[in-house]
């Protein structure tokens, strides 16, 4: 193989404890009795034995150690107060003071990338004024891993030149962005649930809803459904697995004066209630020339995972829903950044150890698949997977791949596909592109270097990719070099 010079940036993104976000926090409740007060209302009693001049000095206690480190903290701590207000009746005349205090017994700092912050895409900004000849501003999207390993989608911008050289800008304070629900599209809602295991009688539940219809439309036919005094255990688990699937599908919404590194998504849905992982974006355009971005990443409960598709065209708002099909199975689906031949076209491992090719119809059904690539290079043998979405040059789709060999050391690599017969392997690195450097080696988990998705600019290749689950580096390559290295397959 001929030699590649590729070369690694002095950019690295580490975890900073100090990004901080405020979560409710609600104490575990063991098996309430029947007729006796709940955990939070046992607190909600003590916090109001206390005397006044208790409570004055503990409410000015929290202003003193909080006010510098949380904006709008008054605000925020009736926010707290609001997530238990209704499990005490009969407090409606509580002064603000008592209600601010409440509050803040029902809130915790949360440090998003306390743990990591790895595993990388880098797409172009949707936003290009301004930049110099030769310049590219960028968006890094970034797995932030947390308290409890819960992992969050956090974002980066910067700019690339010319030589591929990758410069990050400072990121602000984190904000949160409201939730909203979409609307739901009956068809694509339905045959999900039939992925799921329902049968005809939720047909029958959902036949008075429109081909479009809100999440209070669905709460009413829900409610009429199990208004018997006594459901089945059947109906009961159906109306489970609908709500379960609705809460999965939302709309993140961010303030238009906060910029893209201050916006991060958290789970917001069951599906992704112990993380949302790895997600792969891609700026996608569509045959008219307009384009948006979608990033598929996993979600994780605890138990199963589940793939996911993010869309937006801003970076400021953001449609989350799951992803359909057979073929929408395992981690790792990455979208192509255009359709071939009238399709869209994704990547994914559905067998868990070789490289898929996926076409469809419609971005959030993937039923066809066909396997592309199996293991055959030592550095690989345990699997293969993508490493993002594929680039496309002149002489096909250029594909970052992934591999893990022994001692599960995993490396990049990289294959070239046909570009109008993306299931055609034109050509391989018998070698890996990018290895963990000794530098590189410790962290959360060892000897890993892991990327979801790389860019090209002007002739270069920048990968950003994650080393050792840990930190976020950057590496630029010719992509001549790597066209030149590849063997014919």
């Amino acid at each position: 193989m001929t030699p590649i010079d590729l070369v690694r940036s002095p950019v690295r993104l580490t975890p900073d404890p100090t990004r901080r976000l405020i979560r409710t926090y609600l104490p575990h409740e063991a098996s309430p009795i029947p007729g006796e007060p709940t955990r939070v209302q046992r607190i909600v009693g003590r916090v109001l034995g206390l005397t006044t001049e208790e409570r004055k000095n503990t409410l000015e206690e929290v202003y003193l150690k909080f006010d510098h480190r949380i904006s709008n903290l008054e605000e925020t701590l009736l926010e707290g107060f609001s997530v238990v207000e209704h499990l005490m009746p009969g407090h409606d005349d509580l002064s603000t003071d008592d209600r601010r205090l409440i509050g803040s017994y029902f809130l915790h700092e949360y440090t998003v990338e306390g743990a990591a912050l790895t595993n990388p895409s880098i797409v172009a900004h949707p936003d290009q004024h301004g930049m110099q000849p030769g310049s590219l501003r960028v968006v890094v999207s970034l797995r932030a891993v947390g308290e409890g390993h819960i992992s969050s989608i956090e974002f980066r911008t910067g700019r690339v030149d010319s030589s591929g050289t990758v410069d990050i800008d400072d990121p602000g304070r984190l904000v949160h962005g409201k939730r909203e629900t979409p609307l739901f599209d009956k068809t694509v809602f339905t045959a999900k649930l039939h992925e799921l295991g329902a049968n005809t009688e939720a047909d029958r539940a959902l036949a008075p809803l429109d081909e479009e219809f809100t999440m209070e439309d669905l709460d009413s036919v829900l409610a009429e459904l199990g208004s018997s005094s006594s459901p089945s255990p059947m109906v009961q688990q159906m109306i489970h697995t609908i709500h379960w699937l609705a809460s999965s599908n939302y709309q993140l919404a961010f303030a238009a004066d906060s910029v893209i590194s201050q916006r991060i998504l958290t789970p917001n849905g069951p599906a992704e209630s112990r993380g949302m992982e790895d997600a792969r974006f891609v700026r996608f355009t569509e045959d008219n020339d307009e384009s948006s971005y979608y990033g598929t990443y996993t979600a994780f409960d605890g138990f199963a995972i589940l793939p996911q598709l993010i869309e937006t065209t801003d970076f400021q708002t953001f449609r989350v829903a799951t992803l359909n099909g057979t073929g929408a199975v395992n981690k790792g689906v990455a979208l192509f950044p255009r359709r071939v031949a009238g399709r869209y076209m994704a990547l994914g491992r559905a067998d868990g150890e070789s490289n898929y090719l996926m076409w469809s119809d419609h971005v959030r059904f993937w039923n066809d698949a066909h396997q592309i690539q199996i293991p055959v290079r030592p550095w690989e043998l345990i699997q293969i997977g993508n490493a993002g979405a594929p680039l496309e040059t002149e002489a096909g789709w250029l594909l970052i791949t992934h591999g893990v060999g022994p001692m599960r050391q995993y490396a990049l690599g990289a294959v070239l596909l046909d570009l109008d017969e993306p299931d055609r392997l034109i050509g391989r690195l018998t070698e890996p592109l990018l290895f963990p450097a000794d530098d590189e080696r410790d962290g959360y988990v060892p000897n890993v270097v892991y990327s979801c998705g790389s860019l090209l600019h002007d002739g270069n290749l920048v990968i950003a990719y994650g080393a050792s689950d840990t930190y976020t580096g950057f590496a630029s390559v010719a992509v001549d070099d790597i066209l030149g290295a590849l063997t014919p397959s």
